[in-house]
């Protein structure tokens, strides 16, 4: 593998929008720069996975308000610019986001799930299809960064005399998610880094091989904390049993119903045995980071799924953290 076995390992955390609230958003990301993460995630859904997760502020509101309360690096992971929302939309606000946070934002953008892009009653493509779009998707996102007026016709979009006025002095890095393996050479081909989540290994070196050699690529993780193990795996079996959906269900199920529907499915056992950490024991949660940083991801970045934050940042900041190779 080139490159990124060389550099220096970034440790993140995750705003899940699903599960909480702008406001709580704001202050989880103070918090997590208190306690030494050196960047920030957040995912932009219209829904939350399931009726139980409660929440999904508009992400880019809550991006603004970022820019107030920290001076962390913050990334989509990621936004869908496809459907839902036009691509030269997506480019403008992440071109004001970049200049709120003064340049330290980078636009994670994927295929997405029908979950959220459904509700304009745009028929869900295929995945062959959702990755076409994508693909133009970012040509007319990088166009605009250029800050030249515009007018693209393609297959998919359509845009007349844009120009993005609010920018960065650098165009926005674009870095693409990828779970599989032709997503994974797309992202190779056009992204300025990779996303994935888990230590994915194999997925990663795929990303170098096919071309994206020494970019930038960040992974995802997921822990239950809490002082009652039990406790911690029936938290997640309550709000995050959607983690354990296999295949492609995650991408074509429309609404949280469904998802609930789906997740009755998903067994005690499946989160007890399961990669995730859970609980409080800090080596627990060390060794799921360090394998995704062992895999040579340069970025890992951890999702607390339970009420203790507090907690969390505790055991993060004084005995995980400080353990992570770098």
């Amino acid at each position: 593998m080139t490159g990124s076995s060389t550099r220096r390992k970034t440790y993140g955390y995750m705003l899940s929008c699903e599960d909480y609230g702008p406001r709580e958003l704001a202050e989880q990301a103070r918090m997590a720069e208190a306690a030494g993460f050196e960047c920030l995630w957040i995912s932009d859904h219209y829904h939350p996975w399931n009726d139980e997760q409660g929440n999904s502020p508009f992400v880019w509101s809550v991006i603004g308000a970022l820019s107030e309360v920290t001076s962390l690096p913050v990334q989509t992971a990621v936004t869908c610019p496809t459907l839902r929302i036009h691509p030269a939309v997506v480019a403008q606000a992440a071109a004001t986001a970049a200049v709120q946070h003064q340049g330290r934002f980078r636009l994670g953008v994927g295929s997405g799930e029908a979950l959220n892009e459904h509700i304009l009653g745009t028929a869900w493509p295929t995945a062959p299809v959702r990755l076409e779009m994508l693909e133009e998707a970012v040509e007319v996102i990088r166009k605009l960064f250029t800050g030249k007026e515009i007018t693209h016709r393609g297959r998919h979009y359509t845009v007349e005399n844009a120009r993005l006025y609010t920018r960065p002095e650098q165009p926005v890095p674009i870095d693409i998610s990828g779970y599989g393996p032709v997503a994974t050479d797309l992202a190779a081909r056009i992204g300025d880094g990779y996303i994935n989540t888990g230590p994915e290994a194999g997925m990663l070196s795929r990303f170098r091989e096919h071309g994206g050699g020494d970019k930038p690529s960040f992974t995802g993780l997921k822990c239950a904390y809490d002082t009652d193990r039990d406790a911690a795996v029936r938290t997640v079996l309550r709000r995050w049993p959607n983690s354990f959906l296999p295949g492609e269900l995650g991408s074509v199920l429309p609404t949280p119903t469904f998802f609930e529907q789906a997740t009755q499915l998903v067994t005690e056992e499946q989160v007890r045995n399961g990669p995730m950490p859970l609980g409080d024991d800090p080596e627990e949660h060390i060794r799921s980071m360090t394998a995704a940083a062992e895999a040579g991801f340069d970025t890992v970045v951890m999702a607390q799924i339970g009420p203790d934050l507090r907690g969390f940042f505790d055991l993060y900041r004084t005995k995980v953290l400080p353990q992570l190779p770098r």
